[in-house]
């Protein structure tokens, strides 16, 4: 049984052969304690004085020929364990060796299988997927180095042929080898997916935007008043200042198309979609453009009504005190009212500025066509008709005052 040449076929049969043997040597080691027994016994013999049923010699060579048999059958079971174990050793590299080529197929075939996704919500999900198996995948390589490291031990002992060992580790090295380039050429095909389609989601976040901010800047509203166009000319131009934050992302589409794959990237869908960005920024840019000016304009007409009532309440009121005001016949009195009238000059001095400014303000916004000309003509006639009329009024009562002056005076030289 010791001297069988049958080391096994397989990892089990070994397995088995090596069960087998340790039974056998506990066999052994039970026929040991008996040898040792039997062989003090017969040593007694040896030593009798006086009648001896058997030489001594012949005793003592029995006994040292049975301990030398057990010593080489002990020896016999070392070496064959040593054998068995490094047979052991040698199934165990190879069935790891099959176990990893086999890991290699299956992750070769998910990986033949796989797809980059279809949407930015697929491609994160295969991409964490992906990082999972590349975390197995390094172990893998770890527990595959301790294998090949085992391969190397057996080869430098030289009990088995090298050949087969060998060539198990250079396959599975080439499969391996494989298998990390297929892993990272589909990581890199993840990676253009997942810029692909942040580029599309950006893309589509940043449309969805500038057609807000268009609805936005071409609205009608320009105000009622003063302070609600005012109002709306702030906030407009808070969406302006957004509108010109946008046009680094905007500008910013043609690299990062470049920078795409080229499968991404040369496909006329994704062309025409940055096309149709920028052309939508610049509409935004120059509706926003026009609002600014529309909003100024309403802004200015409703300063120009305000300045307009404003005076034609100064008018209202020199109008009314000049058509009640007699021009007096006594000196004294008509020294207090020519005072009134040189204070009523430097008013109509101020008034005629703020006129003037209300018929400049007018002139722009006809010159600027804009919509509600007419009715703004219409206020400066009549507010200009209104003015003349005051004008008119003064200097017929100045004329008066002058007659009654010159009549005054004449008399105190008389």
């Amino acid at each position: 049984l010791l001297l069988s040449k049958d080391l096994g076929k397989h990892l089990l049969e070994v397995e088995d052969l090596l069960q087998k043997h340790g039974l056998l040597e506990a066999d052994i080691s039970a026929q040991t304690e008996r040898v040792r027994a039997l062989n003090a016994a017969a040593l007694k013999f040896s030593e009798l004085e006086g009648y001896q049923p058997c030489d001594p010699q012949i005793i003592c060579n029995r006994v040292n020929h049975v301990q030398t048999c057990l010593e080489e059958l002990r020896e016999l079971a070392g070496k064959r364990r040593k054998e068995l174990e490094d047979s052991r050793q040698l199934w165990a590299f190879f069935q790891e060796m099959e176990e990893a080529e086999a890991w290699i197929r299956e992750k070769e075939q998910i990986l033949a299988a796989k797809t980059c996704g279809r949407d930015l919500s697929s491609v994160l999900t295969l991409t964490n997927k992906h990082k999972t198996m590349l975390g197995e995948l390094g172990n893998r390589r770890a527990l595959l180095h301790q294998t090949m490291k085992r391969g190397e031990q057996i080869l430098t002992k030289k009990r088995f042929s090298p050949g087969g060992i060998q060539e198990k580790m250079r396959e599975v090295r080439l499969r391996w080898k494989k298998l990390e380039e297929v892993t990272g050429l589909h990581q890199q095909r993840l990676q253009e997916a997942l810029n692909f389609f942040q580029f599309s989601a950006e893309t589509d976040d940043l449309v969805a935007w500038l057609q807000d901010t268009y609805r936005i800047v071409s609205s009608d509203d320009f105000g009622h008043d003063d302070y609600s166009t005012q109002a709306l000319l702030r906030k407009h131009r808070a969406v302006v200042e957004e509108v010109e934050k946008h046009r680094a992302a905007v500008l910013a589409l043609r690299k990062q198309l470049a920078l795409l794959a080229p499968e991404h990237r040369q496909g006329v869908d994704v062309q025409i979609r940055v096309v149709e960005v920028e052309q939508l920024y610049g509409e935004v840019v120059e509706v926003a453009v026009l609002r600014q000016q529309w909003l100024q304009d309403a802004l200015a007409v409703y300063r120009m009504f305000g300045e307009v009532h404003a005076c034609e309440v100064w008018v209202d009121e020199k109008e009314q005190w000049l058509e009640r005001m007699e021009v007096p016949e006594e000196l004294d009195e008509v020294e207090v009212v020519q005072h009134r009238f040189e204070s009523l000059d430097q008013e109509m001095n101020s008034v005629m500025g703020r006129i003037l400014d209300v018929n400049q303000v007018v002139q722009q916004l006809v010159d600027g066509g804009h919509p509600s000309s007419e009715e703004v003509r219409a206020c400066q006639d009549h507010l200009n008709g209104r003015w003349n009329r005051v004008v008119e009024l003064v200097e017929r009562k100045k004329s008066q005052l002058s007659s009654v002056l010159k009549i005054q005076n004449y008399l105190l030289e008389c």
